[in-house]
């Protein structure tokens, strides 16, 4: 049975810029080719993951009345995700994101929040109805955080699974918010950021989950990159290497690898060792494509993959 999922989360027009690499103070630098736009935003591209990879999704964010804010929510629909709880601001821009990818398919991004920072409590509450039939919430940090907790608040008054994802890092997360999160699922640099803690070594990762657990975050998920993905879950902890490939374009690698945990674990966490081994393959397959939303890939493609 399919899980409903409810993504809380920033919409974005990604401008891609490829560059030979990252530009030092006062460089010019030539593009290598032409730079390109198309739909993305750790929210949208994790709503789409999920979606692709099996789950039925339902997003609260917020656009601009422009063309990139029409662009984002018609290319949602057309995914098949619920929409009705993406708001349309007609005093902001929709936000828009810099990727600078070099030639070996990491990227350097810079965000403009615009309209994800302006999302609304009372939108969230108003939304009441569709977040507490979701059994599982996700969330990052790319929109203003009060309807992230709002959005919580709701999914734990009906017992349901609550996943963060801590990017871009803040230096320290609201006590509140805190509280209300189930699993953090952070790369490892947000994860140093959040702790203090280095984090290089499964010994690195190990602390750093220590550190999660002692502010009150009992299951930690920290993403390595070509290192692959530590876990720490109720009383099991495990370093999973990554799958073995060439890379293109890492953007959306880390968004496929939150929407596929939420499209596949159940709210207990009892398959995580199944749903993590799922996710890393499913974000392996989207860094050898170019692009963020579109390198997703569906669950047949996953599927077929895993044989």
């Amino acid at each position: 049975m399919a899980n409903n999922v409810t993504v809380v989360g920033s919409l974005n027009m990604d401008i891609h810029i490829p560059i030979a690499h990252i530009p030092l103070q006062g460089e010019t630098l030539s593009l290598l080719k032409p730079s390109s736009q198309a739909a993305g935003g750790k929210g949208a591209n994790q709503a789409v993951a999920a979606q692709r990879l099996g789950a039925l999704v339902h997003f609260i964010g917020s656009v601009g009345d422009d063309d990139a804010g029409k662009l984002l929510r018609n290319k949602c629909q057309n995914e098949g995700i619920d929409i009705s709880g993406v708001r349309i601001l007609n005093d902001a821009n929709t936000g828009q994101a810099f990727i600078m990818l070099e030639p070996d398919g990491h990227n350097t991004i810079m965000v403009e929040g615009g309209a994800n920072k302006l999302g609304s409590v009372d939108a969230v509450n108003a939304d009441k109805g569709n977040i507490q039939r979701s059994q599982i919430t996700i969330a990052q940090l790319e929109t203003n955080l009060e309807p992230v907790i709002a959005a919580f608040k709701l999914e734990k008054q009906v017992g349901a699974l609550t996943i963060l994802n801590p990017a871009p890092a803040l230096p320290e997360l609201p006590e509140e918010l805190v509280r209300l999160t189930d699993v953090i699922t952070p790369n490892e640099t947000e994860a140093a950021t959040l702790t203090g803690q280095k984090v290089e070594t499964e010994a690195d990762c190990q602390k750093a989950a220590v550190k999660f657990q002692e502010m009150g975050i009992a299951n930690v998920v920290i993403t390595l990159g070509s290192n692959g993905v530590f876990y720490s879950v109720g009383e099991k902890s495990r370093l999973v290497p990554a799958h073995k490939v060439v890379p293109v374009d890492t953007t959306a690698a880390g968004d496929t690898f939150i929407g596929a945990i939420a499209a596949k674990v159940v709210p207990d966490l009892s398959n995580m060792d199944e749903t993590i081994e799922f996710a890393n393959l499913a974000s392996s397959l989207t860094v050898q494509k170019e692009g963020a939303m579109d390198s997703i890939p569906r669950l047949r493609e996953v599927n077929e993959a895993n044989r």
